[in-house]
């Protein structure tokens, strides 16, 4: 299995070079030349078996350049019950929610109580095996931007792995009081964090021209490293969350709510496209889905997109109640383009090229339509999202996030517009104790405690829902890391925090 360059596909590369690497030197994403199918009798063979299992062999249809053993240690190492609570990290959760039956897929189980620990627990090890095929011996310098939950999982995921360094962005007003507190309290003698004055936009932008600037790369090669990624950009990030949604399948089928065959609905909260284009991977495998539901928030760039054809960031900028979706630059939806235009690098090129110049590119007819055949975009803002959280929890003593909330209004809006009953599998992103603030002024609105602890163990006494345990153990932790700058000195910053500067 080859991978190609979205924006030059003459540039291929084995797995182990697009995960130690992250970004393609043209700026493009690296994207696999096919997509391998899942048979039917191979899709039925994953029925009986674990996770754990169902993942290796995925993974082994596109990390052809590992060995059956290194897969299975990368998998055994990652998705632990130690680290995820059980031997299932993604369970399902089926609740009924204004008449309509709703699989919740929970995919925030692990340290970091995000669904970004499902791929950033396997990254690391990813990524040392990818260093040791291809890195030269240097050191891999971990690039991050995040809008919270990425930083976190992250720097978790990468504290004191050997011949890595890690380094977060995040925006200073742009991430709830928990996620700031869980990165600045980071442990680990290889990680660093920094605030920008920005938003989202501003910090991926910026880490996106440090990893492609020649001159900053050179430096980092002087000195024995060289920049990944741990966004969703790097491949080795995306690969691992095909993973829970050919899993979620698998157990709805073992459950009995769908027969082998039928086809699922599957509705994803998402500003950086990553999340769901996974899900249109599996489908590309030959998983059985009619529709993919791309959930926005205020920021509903990707909703207008997908009912017009044409991407504009040109507009407001929302902070929001769903912080990791306040995105105005889908970094992933250049993946959906290039695949949807027939692997035509020079469209995609073109629309990225418009999209910095410009701020906005439109796409063509036929993409439109593909677009649309397979996707429909909803939103839900502030209002509807907190009502959604109360409605949900007095209607079935369902507990959930802000992120999860945008996914289930607007899977509710869907059902009640299309009459569409197709078995829905919505991706549960957080634990509600990670925005707690947003959810308790839900659930019980008026004057809110003023710690963050507080509210937490307000939300409890409201809810019985447990805390946590890596949360409750955040309390009286103090911060390691206070530094904020501004976007034009990140670059500055990160080789100052290399000690090259």
């Amino acid at each position: 299995m080859y991978y190609h360059s979205t924006q030059d596909k003459s540039k291929t590369v084995l797995s182990a070079q697009a995960i130690a690497q992250g970004i393609s030197e043209d700026g493009g994403l690296f994207v696999p030349e096919s997509f391998p199918r899942l048979t039917d009798d191979e899709l039925r063979a994953l029925l009986p078996l674990s996770y754990q299992e169902r993942a290796k062999r995925i993974f082994s249809k596109y990390l052809t350049d590992f060995s059956e053993e290194e897969i299975a240690d990368c998998v055994d190492s990652a998705y632990t019950v130690a680290k995820f609570g059980s031997e299932h990290p993604a369970p399902l959760a089926p609740v009924e929610f204004n008449g309509s039956k709703m699989n919740l897929l929970e995919l925030w189980h692990g340290p970091t109580c995000a669904f970004k620990d499902m791929a950033l627990q396997i990254l690391p090890h990813f990524l040392t095996k990818s260093l040791a095929k291809v890195g030269g011996g240097r050191d891999a310098v971990i690039l991050v931007a995040t809008s919270g939950d990425t930083g976190k999982a992250a720097l978790e995921g990468f504290k004191d792995v050997d011949h890595t360094r890690i380094i977060v962005f995040y925006p200073v007003d742009g991430v709830s009081a928990m996620q700031k507190h869980q990165m600045n309290t980071q442990e680990g003698e290889n990680v660093y964090v920094c605030a920008i004055r920005g938003n989202f936009d501003d910090a991926q932008t910026a880490v996106k021209k440090i990893f492609t600037d020649p001159a900053t790369r050179g430096i980092l090669d002087e000195n024995n490293m060289m920049f990944s990624s741990a966004n969703s950009i790097n491949w080795g990030r995306l690969l691992p969350q095909i993973v829970y949604y050919v899993s979620a399948y698998c157990d709805m089928v073992n459950a009995g709510n769908i027969a082998f065959g039928d086809k699922i609905n599957v509705t994803v909260p998402t500003g950086n496209f990553g999340n769901i284009l996974a899900g249109y991977y599996a489908y590309e495998m030959g998983l059985p889905v009619k529709r993919f539901i791309c959930a926005s928030n205020s920021n509903k760039v990707l909703t207008d997109f997908i009912r017009t054809g044409v991407y504009d960031k040109n507009r407001d900028f929302y902070t929001t109640v769903s912080p990791s979706m306040d995105i105005l630059v889908s970094s992933n939806l250049e993946r959906l383009l290039y695949a949807l235009s027939g692997c035509d690098d020079k469209l995609t090129k073109s629309y990225m090229d418009a999209l910095k110049t410009k701020g906005c590119y439109e796409v063509s007819d036929s993409i439109r339509e593909k677009i649309q055949s397979m996707f429909y975009g909803g939103f839900a803002d502030e209002d509807a999202t907190k009502a959604t959280i109360r409605d949900l929890f007095d209607q079935q003593g369902y507990l959930c996030d802000t992120h999860t909330a945008v996914a289930v209004s607007v899977c509710d809006a869907y059902i009640k517009e299309t009459g569409d009953d197709t078995p829905v599998v919505i991706a549960s992103t957080a634990s509600p104790y990670k925005f707690s603030k947003a959810v308790l002024d839900a659930i019980d609105p008026g004057e809110l405690p003023e710690s963050e602890f507080d509210m937490v163990e307000r939300i409890h006494e409201l809810t019985g829902c447990e805390v946590p345990a890596p949360l409750a153990n955040l309390k009286g932790k103090k911060a390691r890391f206070g530094d904020v700058t501004d976007k034009e000195d990140m670059q500055g910053v990160v080789l100052r925090a290399l000690g090259i500067d």
